[in-house]
């Protein structure tokens, strides 16, 4: 694995972890829009799936598979039965997948900083 590795796979979380509040501070944006369908980014439910290539070499036929296409996620409209006014946000359900999500997007950028701290290291050679 080489030393960027580690970075492109935290930034691909980073970039869903983005797009995921665009998309939930959309639907809370249009929380009072009649009829609004909200939207949803799905990731976490393929992760398991579709894993990012790792550069691993499978010596024992009892190791797993290492290779995987790299993970996708899709964005789609979430069908719940209707308010009063046909609008379909669970406004609370939203705010607290954004807490969610922005927590996440800590974690995510603390990770970057410390590989990137590691990588001073290296380059300074202590």
């Amino acid at each position: 694995m080489s030393m960027f590795d580690k970075l492109n796979i935290i930034n691909e979380f980073l970039n869903y972890r983005y797009q995921r509040a665009k998309v939930i501070t959309s639907n809370i944006a249009n929380a009072d829009t009649p009829g609004y369908k909200p939207k949803e980014l799905l990731f976490e439910k393929y992760l398991k799936q579709e894993i990012p290539p790792l550069p691993l070499k499978r010596t024992n036929p009892k190791h797993m598979d290492p290779y995987y296409p790299p993970p996708k996620f899709k964005q789609i409209t979430i069908e719940n039965p209707p308010g009063y006014d046909k609008n379909k946000v669970n406004l609370d359900e939203e705010l607290a997948k954004l807490t969610d999500n922005n927590l996440a997007y800590q974690v995510l950028t603390q990770m970057m900083i410390k590989e990137i701290e590691k990588m001073k290291i290296v380059i300074k050679g202590k």
